[in-house]
């Protein structure tokens, strides 16, 4: 692509302070800004950037006014960082494959939906194939628990299972990701919300997630992704939800209130495929309010022939949530249109040149 990549912002929260500095940053062109909180609108985004950084020129919208400030901006790219499922997402999804733009996002589900909400990722993969553009998600998820995982077993004779944990602080994620993780309720109240389903057969889980009824951990939508990616056929996959606590009070910013003692800080979910192949994935994800001396972690297994382990200390979990998206510009415009996941681009690069260097559609 000769001329910049032109992109805009949906949502201007935490990720999106990240998001637009990066796409800045990588040659990228900013000409739009969108968020809901009336107290952004009409301030220039590097007021969310911070840090001094200087005025780019660009004002935040109320993201209402989204259909119509796109359709004349005309970006390549809309980058949602807003919330965690994919109905949440859907009606900027839906605008932006009206108007033929690829979008991207931060949200959770939206890596690997197809096993989690089929009819709506349906939906939205005609729409995109209507509008000649591409619809994805992508994060932190896509690397530390996907292409990482998946280029580190080449290097394997044989794998029997695969086996993840990995940890994050649902304060540097906003409310939603807080309170989907049960962060603030008390125990009984997790128990008959969240952790309501952790009996329920592989069948009887796949119900009730694929209607809409319950949501899944994002592990969930993890090994849809990893089995995709693999080409290994699931046979079952179940999850149970476990309420993570602390003996002392732990303030959380994001929900405004202190999380007493013996309340739910958060949650393990840990997830169980079993493949026809053979290989079973355990993979885990605990998300909470930290405790002082709590720490981000990343750590996968693979069991057969070697014993395997790859472990990541501290990781920027926001930065690098961000940096992924940015990096899989070019390659979300070079997709073939429709919903299409990341399990079927190829592996991502560090963009070292301006994006539009790397774009091979003209």
């Amino acid at each position: 692509m000769e001329r910049k990549v032109k992109f805009v912002q949906y949502g201007c929260g935490k990720m999106g302070k990240y998001l637009m500095r990066y796409g800045i940053e990588k040659g990228g062109e900013l000409v739009g800004a969108f968020d809901m909180n009336p107290a952004l609108h009409g301030k220039d985004v590097s007021f969310v950037i911070g840090d001094d950084y200087p005025e780019v020129g660009i004002k935040i919208n109320d993201s209402k006014d989204a259909e119509a400030i796109l359709k004349e901006v005309k970006p390549d790219v809309c980058i949602v960082a807003t919330r965690s499922t994919v109905a949440e997402i859907a009606d900027i999804y839906r605008i932006c494959a009206k108007l033929g733009i690829n979008a991207i996002s931060t949200c959770e589900e939206a890596l690997y939906p197809w096993n989690s909400s089929p009819a709506l990722t349906a939906e939205l993969d005609e729409l995109a194939k209507k509008g000649g553009c591409t619809l994805t998600g992508v994060g932190y998820c896509d690397l530390y628990w996907g292409t990482m995982v998946t280029n580190f077993m080449g290097a394997q004779a044989n794998v029997t299972k695969i086996v993840g944990s990995s940890w994050y602080n649902v304060e540097d994620y906003g409310i939603a990701l807080a309170e989907g993780h049960g962060a603030g309720l008390t125990i009984d109240e997790f128990n008959k919300t969240i952790g309501a389903y952790n009996d329920y057969s592989s069948d009887e889980i796949k119900k009730v997630v694929e209607s809409g009824e319950y949501v899944p951990s994002y592990m969930w939508n993890q090994n849809g992704w990893l089995c995709s990616k693999l080409g290994l056929h699931v046979k079952s996959q179940v999850q149970k939800c476990i309420p993570t606590t602390w003996p002392t009070d732990l303030e959380s910013s994001t929900l405004g209130f202190t999380v007493k003692a013996g309340d739910v800080t958060g949650m393990r979910a840990v997830v169980t495929t079993e493949t026809e192949e053979g290989i079973t994935l355990e993979t885990e994800c605990v998300g909470k309010v930290y405790a002082p001396e709590e720490y981000d972690k990343n750590e996968w297994t693979l069991y057969g022939e070697p014993e395997s382990s790859l472990v990541c200390n501290k990781p920027a979990t926001v930065e690098l949530t961000c940096a992924n998206i940015i990096n899989r510009i070019p390659q979300l415009i070079d997709a073939q249109p429709g919903y299409v996941t990341t399990d079927k681009f190829p592996y991502n690069i560090y963009c070292i040149r301006p994006l539009n260097e790397y774009v091979k559609t003209k």
